[in-house]
């Protein structure tokens, strides 16, 4: 089970609120929850690493990921104001290493509920 760990705000909020479910889901390896919440066309640029362009690709790509489990996510920020959005935290692995991430998400629009592009940030902390 991932213990998930969340900074109050005054949950007044709603796009805040979808991206702290989209993390949490993520840790959760929830992809169905993930894969409805993104544009067809989305757009997941991992720097420094890979650019995942469509739908199909984005949902390929989590199911790679699903062979490190996560035992814990914390999320230290999470932001949001017209069509763009930010989450930064820390995500504690079954296997014992933890990443530092940074992501930066782009609604289809100002009161869309989809996400049309995420900029993601990780390194591995000790």
């Amino acid at each position: 089970m991932t213990k998930i760990t969340v900074k109050t705000d005054c949950g007044n909020a709603p796009k805040r609120e979808f991206l702290k479910e989209f993390n949490i889901a993520f840790a959760k390896e929830n992809i169905g929850f993930l894969t409805e919440s993104v544009t067809d066309d989305i757009v997941w640029n991992i720097v420094g690493d890979k650019k995942i362009a469509g739908k199909k690709n984005f949902t390929d790509e989590l199911e790679k990921m699903k062979t490190e489990k996560a035992a814990e996510l914390i999320l230290d920020q999470i932001l949001s104001h017209g069509k763009e959005g930010a989450a930064n935290g820390v995500m504690k692995m079954q296997n014992g290493k933890k990443y530092a991430f940074s992501d930066f998400y782009e609604f289809n629009s100002a009161k869309g509920a989809k996400l049309k592009s995420i900029t993601s940030y990780v390194i591995e902390i000790q």
